[in-house]
């Protein structure tokens, strides 16, 4: 049976949380990083938390958030295997979809195999946050992959601990910042350096009884 891959995307993905540096832009960034490192660490529910963050940048132009989160670095590595294989591939997370399009472009992975909380726009600005794609969302899309095939889930943070709990298997990735220890306890695998995490994941492609 063949993996699929479900990654999460801020500080997996990307170098960088992307709450935050949208907020860095607009002169936010202590008040929610400060909120987006509570998050991370799980000492505050994740729905709780982003629609409060998020509300503090409602009248920020999305085109500029945009453009902030474009700018973003990303974990080459990483993000190589995600353009080599694209249809194996697929993005959870809690970001709002009008913030992350480019990166999902530069990616090179069709919008079906993006999972993400939605938003309306009016103007250039935010309208309304809609469903947040949260840690249940997670890892109810890895349930849903796995009925035909095995899903390796890859995250950072505690809102990743029931997506990999979820998963065939579960890789903690520490490559940006800390993991915690209640995502740790709950993966086969942990990795530091994107370059070691890729080829452990394209071994798994070349070799899938691995």
């Amino acid at each position: 049976m063949e993996y699929k891959f479900v990654f999460d995307l801020d500080s997996t993905i990307t170098k960088k949380e992307i709450l935050p540096t949208i907020a860095e832009r607009f002169g936010l960034g202590e008040v929610v990083g400060e909120r987006t490192e509570a998050a991370m660490r799980g000492e505050v529910p994740f729905e709780e938390s982003f629609r409060r963050r998020v509300a503090l940048l409602s009248d920020c132009p999305v085109s500029e958030a945009a453009r902030a989160v474009a700018e973003i670095p990303l974990n080459e590595h990483i993000a190589v295997f995600i353009r080599e294989n694209p249809d194996r591939c697929y993005i959870a997370t809690g970001n709002l979809d009008v913030w992350i399009e480019k990166i999902v472009v530069a990616l090179g992975i069709s919008k079906d195999h993006v999972f993400s909380s939605k938003a309306a726009t009016e103007g250039d600005c935010l309208a309304k946050v809609g469903e947040v794609f949260g840690p249940e969302q997670k890892a109810e899309l890895v349930r849903q992959l796995a009925v035909d095939c095995s899903v390796v889930a890859i995250g950072d943070g505690a809102n990743d601990i029931k997506m990999c709990s979820a998963a065939d298997l579960g890789i903690a990735f520490g490559g940006v910042r800390e993991i915690p220890e209640g995502l740790r306890s709950v993966c086969e695998r942990v990795f530091h350096s994107d370059r070691e995490c890729a080829e452990f994941l394209d071994k798994l492609v070349k070799r899938p009884g691995l």
